[in-house]
């Protein structure tokens, strides 16, 4: 049986204080937000987004919870899939760091929500297999990153050799851009089904503690940013246990934030709820090589959320 333990030393729950820095997000982009079409070629959406370049990043502490937001439930009951959206968020993430890049590949690990992405007319469109997220996606870069001497690169087994071998270093760093294969234009053949939304990690380790800064160059902040949250924060509990280091603070700095028209209402929802104490998150900690975390190897207590939100537009 897996040990489940809490690594990050989290304050007793009646101790947290509720965080209203995804709330305060929110209200940011919808005062200080410009309104902007993202993307002349989606279909069957209003594209139309209220966007923020640059907001006030989100800070969390790991000791005050584990960042998973509570304005809507995170952890439903599933009929149609075996895996809940906390779950499937880390699962991507490991799927991720293992170099999966199809759609197959990441439903092996539990993750469910690529299909509308890897159609086959989008992946004939960009050269690719139905179902292939391409060379220019997550896993490839992750796990596979080219190099001039035609050989590949495994970024996150580098980044816990240097921080075993040189903590101190300000170069633990990884990204998730290969541009080669992102580029658009006359003559470019773009190569991936999603360019990367987030995943350039800028880790430092002070006094033994790790601090995890994930810089996300686009977010929808309704739909996809909660995930993202989840997934970042759980790879610095999965990068601490491989390093042996304390996971301290996540950081979340997005880039481009933004909220689609036909979510603003229930964004507005959203905002009428009074926030309330993020989770406990353990972390099975009989594993330290970071290719072996799964979601079966978290586990969530102390979650009290707000009911669900139906029918937040998902772009394609």
């Amino acid at each position: 049986m897996p040990k489940f333990e809490d690594i990050v030393s989290m304050k007793p729950f009646d101790e947290r204080t509720p965080d209203e820095q995804y709330r305060n997000l929110l209200k940011e982009i919808l005062e200080d937000g410009t309104r902007a079409n993202l993307s002349a070629n989606k279909i069957g959406a209003n594209v139309d987004a209220i966007t923020l370049i640059g907001p006030k990043p989100m800070r969390f502490r790991l000791e005050n919870g584990f960042p998973m937001l509570t304005d809507r439930n995170l952890n439903p009951k599933m009929s149609r899939l075996p895996v809940t959206i906390w779950r499937q968020a880390i699962a991507e993430i490991c799927a991720f760091m293992n170099g999966a890049r199809t759609v197959e590949e990441l439903e092996k690990f539990g993750v469910y929500w690529w299909k509308n992405w890897c159609t086959e007319k989008k992946c004939s469109k960009r050269g690719l297999e139905t179902g292939d997220l391409g060379p220019g996606s997550y896993g490839a870069a992750f796990h596979n990153f080219p190099t001039a001497e035609g050989e590949t690169f495994n970024q996150f087994q580098h980044i816990v050799e240097q921080i075993k071998e040189a903590p101190g270093l300000r170069t633990h760093f990884i990204s998730p851009w290969i541009p080669q294969y992102t580029g658009r234009g006359k003559g470019k053949n773009q190569q991936v089904v999603v360019c990367p939304c987030h995943g350039w990690l800028n880790i430092r380790i002070i006094e033994g503690k790790l601090y995890l800064n994930m810089i996300q160059r686009s977010g929808d902040v309704p739909i996809g940013v909660p995930s993202n949250m989840v997934q970042y924060a759980a790879l610095a509990m999965m990068l601490a246990q491989a390093t042996g280091t304390q996971a301290y603070e996540y950081v979340h700095t997005i880039s481009d934030a933004h909220i689609y028209l036909d979510q603003i209402t229930a964004v507005e929802k959203i905002l009428e709820r009074e926030p309330r104490r993020f989770p406990t998150m353990k972390i099975n900690t009989e594993k330290t090589n970071i290719f072996d975390f799964g979601h079966e190897d978290f586990e969530l207590s102390d979650y009290d959320p707000h009911p669900g939100i139906k029918g937040i537009p998902v772009m394609i």
